[in-house]
């Protein structure tokens, strides 16, 4: 298996920093390109019946945000001499991952184990459990240290 392009899919959490520094390592080891992913999904549904109005701006500035995050994660990347690729999508996070890796052939995806917690967790199920199931690559799943 040769690993050229590697997915990193990050929720800006210290499971992502983890999973976004093995990344690297690989990507120096292999000769890879990093891909950066956020997904930013706006759950309008949510609070419509309730009568509230979401302002049009908001789902613009959530992906403003977004990018600048992005762009500050991308400059590790760029510091280790690692060939950069970012992009935040509006879907949900294991559809926007399973359809980023179809897209652009992606070798390998990198992903924290964990993101969610609690009662999301139950309702929502794991982000890395659905990537696992759904992706056509090999996942790696990377765990933060329990200090953290």
């Amino acid at each position: 298996m040769r690993i050229q392009r590697i997915l990193v899919a990050v929720d800006f959490s210290e499971h992502s920093a983890h999973a976004l520094a093995a990344a690297i390592g690989l990507a120096e080891k292999f000769g890879a390109e990093i891909h950066l992913l956020n997904s930013y999904p706006v759950y309008m549904g949510a609070v419509t019946p309730y009568g509230i109005a979401v302002p049009e701006s908001y789902d613009r500035e959530c992906r403003a945000a977004a990018e600048r995050e992005l762009q500050s994660w991308g400059h590790k990347v760029v510091a280790a001499g690692v060939r950069l690729e970012t992009r935040v999508s509006a879907l949900p996070p294991s559809e926007a991952v399973t359809r980023y890796v179809e897209e652009h052939s992606i070798d390998l995806v990198v992903i924290g184990s964990r993101g969610l917690s609690g009662l999301k967790h139950w309702v929502l199920g794991s982000v890395a459990e659905r990537v696992l199931h759904s992706c056509p690559c090999p996942v790696l799943t990377v765990k933060a240290p329990e200090s953290e």
